[in-house]
């Protein structure tokens, strides 16, 4: 078994390759006793639309049953939809089959136990129970539940739009599929609904936001039919992307900063968390409104752990996973985050009201291919070259270098093998001046290692 799998904030490998029969039961088989062990009977179950999420949901699904555990199935379905149903049915554990934003080939699985998202060391001892195979033993019953109407009937009831909105939506061909477009028609929008069949394949385009090159569709979208926004999702719906009524694309990270300002509006002192790849106009920004600005380890369940410890209101990551605990139940969801922009900028009466939001010099998230186990001895490796000392150093995940005239960032990638890097500055001489830094260090360790 590839224990690679077994990630920081949920199990991720090649489907039918990591993710084998045997493997997949076992996992399943560790998932039931897990909740024997805590005196529950059942666990909800979910998949996305990729090809391989079928044959896995029989192995998962067969390795619960034998442990005596009853299946409450809810099909494909979004994975924010799967959070939802552990706080709406009779069960508060969950798994959902989904590779979330990898390639196609890849698939996985995002697991909540008593409505809390495993990560870390609660997925290492997921780990340690497959590898012993110490596993509880009986006969569960599965049935399936119809659990979407009820999720578009509570963000109709918490969505407040003051005027009717045009805005189009991409779907990706992933599992928003599903349900966005009925959304935000029930909330009055008029809707262009692109990508919106169930396609494992993703013929159209990588169903990844974060990635500009994805969000040309919806742009090109947007500006032709003189949009008023465009909403992007990626495959399991947890992660939104932006485009606005002139065609610029909002960063996750920026996007926090416009709900940051109307919620601690209404909660003077709250607390906001947010990762290491975000602006420095964000935290300066929370500052600035008098909020507790808290920087995370990336990782969405990471970020929810550190939410519901600090009861802070919003949390975000760059990548785009945006979670609300003011009128939400504090889990990403990209669906219900689009829903809370449109009632943004509804009630603004202003569709410009994005593009007016601070911007500086920065790059996207920048990926270098490397090895899963080489990533994160070539991060030990920067840190122990950098001479950096009148520098601010943050090395909660990966190391973030802190100049007077902006940041850069070198972190090893949970989801993928691959390196991640990111840099913002007060000009483009500055980017480049902080990215030259890094490449001097990176290249000193591994001269085979990509342009950026």
């Amino acid at each position: 078994m590839n224990k690679d799998i077994f990630r920081a904030y949920d199990i991720r490998g090649v489907a039918e390759t990591d993710l084998t029969q045997e493997v997949v039961e076992d996992i399943g088989k560790a998932l039931g006793t897990i909740i024997i062990d805590q005196n529950h009977r059942d666990i909800i179950v979910a998949r996305d639309s990729r090809l391989s999420s079928p044959i896995l949901f029989a192995y998962l699904t067969k390795g619960i049953l034998s442990t005596g555990v009853n299946i409450i199935d809810i099909g494909i379905v979004p994975t924010p939809v799967l959070y939802f149903a552990t706080h709406e049915l009779t069960s508060s554990n969950g798994v959902v089959i989904t590779g979330s934003h990898n390639p196609k080939n890849y698939n996985g699985f995002k697991i909540v136990l008593n409505q809390k998202t495993l990560s870390q060391e609660r997925i290492k001892n997921l780990l340690d129970l497959v590898l012993k195979k110490e596993f509880s033993k009986g006969e569960g019953k599965i049935h399936q539940e119809e659990v979407l109407d009820s999720y578009s009937n509570q963000i109709n009831n918490n969505i407040d739009l003051k005027s009717a909105l045009n805005i189009a939506i991409d779907c990706g061909n992933g599992t928003a599929s599903v349900i966005a477009k009925e959304v935000y028609e029930k909330l009055g929008c008029n809707v262009i609904s692109l990508f919106d069949e169930l396609d494992g394949n993703f013929p159209n385009h990588h169903p990844d936001p974060s990635k500009e090159e994805n969000m040309q569709d919806l742009k090109n979208t947007v500006l032709e039919n003189n949009l008023d926004l465009g909403l992007a999702f990626d495959g399991d719906a947890d992660r939104l992307g932006i485009v606005t009524k002139n065609g610029s694309i909002i960063d996750a990270d920026i996007q926090m900063l416009a709900f940051a300002k109307e919620i601690l509006k209404l909660n003077p002192g709250g607390k906001i968390v947010f990762d290491v790849k975000c602006s420095k106009n964000l935290s300066d920004g929370i500052e600035d409104l008098g909020g507790v600005p808290l920087m995370n380890a990336t990782g969405h369940s990471l970020i929810k752990k550190r939410i519901h410890e600090e009861k802070a209101l919003l949390g975000g990551e760059m990548s785009g996973h945006i979670f609300f605990n003011d009128r939400w139940p504090g889990f990403d969801d990209a669906i219900y985050a689009g829903a809370r922009m449109l009632e943004l900028v509804s009630k603004a009466h202003n569709v410009n009201l994005l593009d007016s939001l601070p911007k500086t010099c920065s790059t996207p998230e920048i990926n270098i291919i490397v090895g899963d186990k080489e990533k994160f001895k070539i991060v030990e490796e920067f840190k122990k070259n950098m001479k950096f000392k009148e520098e601010k150093i943050i090395d909660i995940d990966g190391v973030r270098i802190e100049f007077q005239y902006g940041w850069g960032l070198l972190r090893p990638s949970n989801t993928s093998p691959v390196l991640v890097l990111r840099f913002e500055a007060n000009s483009e001489n500055h980017l480049e001046e902080i990215k030259e830094k890094f490449r001097k260090i990176l290249y000193s360790i591994d001269p085979s290692l990509g342009e950026f």
